[in-house]
């Protein structure tokens, strides 16, 4: 039969069923709030990387390839045609001034020297036989003015006694004429004669001047000569080392070509090259800062090319520590000639996100978020880009590459 429930049976079940309720619900936000999670863009932190927004100076630079150079090196070139007979010292070697580093082959050179002195020899003898006969020709000469000489002495005695003759009635005025035209015949021989010698003289002078001058070249040639065949032997003229040496045994060698390089490395400079674009912005003078395996050093432009090779322009920085322990022969370095500098503005590290404009969008990283933001940047560096506006001193950024979030305003950052 049927029995009556008591009120304290009916209050528990009816507690019973709000427990049930409650449950329900707490199970329904928890599963609402895991889906709301589970949908919510997020990015973990060990794939970004992120720097803080600063106070600090930003260069604006461009960029140009560069190789370390000494600061001085010398080429020594063949003084002759020869070939190369010996190698004294290997490349990289110190060397010290005097101390020889190759030997040529010398006979041909000698031979040449010798041929030049017997040509000297016969220049010798040839002058010497043009003084002798030079001089026989002017004896003749002058023989024959003494002789003309007498014949118009003779002449003018004999015009005299006629003149006589005639004013004692003994002679006829035609002898008289005939005895002054025998006269200023001989008179105008010995004139003759006179100005024989002169030019005898003078042309005697000039011949002897001419085989002077050729055997003022020929001592030229011989010295010349004598002074490469004494440089034959290949020697360092200052102290150094040797960084390339022309090691062909046997192998002939043209007069100029380079035989050896001796360089001192107490000391360097940088040859860079740039692209042509930027031309324009390069001047003598311009600051540049040279980068050598995380070393900055600075320096200026000591010269730039006037020509352009294959699209790119050429031009040398002298630093201002030529001889830091970083410095390398022909090490390869990154160097950034700056063209402008901005001092205590604020900035932030150059990385990825930064993509060239003067206004892009960055996220902010704040309590466990990244929140993307429209910054306006200015000049930039290899180090550093300039914040307009955007950013504030102490935030932090995400500098690595976010192009597949730029449709994302805001980002979970997970561990």
């Amino acid at each position: 039969m049927d029995r009556l429930i008591t009120s304290q049976v009916r209050s528990q079940k009816s507690r019973r069923r709000w427990l049930l309720s409650l449950a329900l619900v707490v199970v329904l936000l928890s599963g609402t709030m895991a889906f709301r999670s589970f949908l919510k863009p997020s990015i973990q932190r060990s794939v970004i990387l992120t720097a803080p927004v600063e106070i600090g100076d930003v260069e604006a630079s461009l960029t140009a390839a560069g190789v370390l150079i000494p600061g001085h090196e010398a080429v020594i070139t063949s003084p002759i045609q020869s070939t190369i007979r010996k190698v004294v010292v290997a490349v990289g070697a110190h060397l010290a001034p005097g101390q020889t580093i190759l030997e040529l082959d010398k006979e041909a050179a000698a031979s040449s020297l010798a041929k030049l002195d017997d040509e000297q020899l016969r220049n010798r003898n040839k002058n010497s036989q043009l003084q002798l006969g030079l001089e026989r020709d002017l004896n003749d000469l002058r023989t024959q003015v003494e002789v003309q000489a007498a014949k118009v002495r003779s002449l003018q005695s004999n015009l005299r006694d006629e003149q006589q003759l005639l004013k004692i009635g003994g002679g006829t005025a035609e002898t008289v004429r005939q005895a002054e035209l025998n006269l200023h015949v001989a008179q105008l021989e010995a004139a003759r004669l006179a100005r024989q010698i002169q030019t005898q003289q003078r042309s005697n002078a000039a011949d002897v001047r001419e085989l002077g001058y050729t055997m003022a070249i020929q001592n030229r040639a011989i010295a010349e000569l004598a002074g490469k065949l004494a440089q034959a032997t290949i020697s360092a003229q200052d102290g150094g080392v040797l960084t390339w040496v022309n090691d062909d045994i046997g192998g002939s060698v043209e007069q100029g070509a380079p035989l050896a390089r001796v360089a001192d490395l107490s000391s360097f400079k940088v040859r860079a090259t740039i692209s042509d674009a930027y031309a324009d912005a390069l001047h003598v003078g311009d600051p540049v800062v040279v980068r050598i395996n995380g070393t900055d050093l600075r320096g200026t432009i000591s010269t730039i090319s006037p020509a352009v090779d294959k699209g790119v322009v050429t031009f040398y920085a002298q630093l201002e520590q030529d001889h830091h322990p970083a410095l390398r022969s022909n090490l390869r370095v990154d160097v950034f000639v700056v063209t402008k500098g901005h001092h205590n503005v604020v900035r932030v590290k150059n990385g990825a996100f930064y993509q060239g404009g003067q206004e892009q969008a960055v996220f902010v990283v704040k309590d466990g978020k990244a929140t993307q933001r429209t910054v306006r940047f200015g000049d930039s560096n290899f180090d550093y880009v300039q914040i307009v506006s955007g950013l504030r001193q102490g935030e932090q950024i995400i500098v690595s590459d976010m192009k597949d979030h730029l449709d994302t305003p805001e980002l979970s950052i997970t561990e």
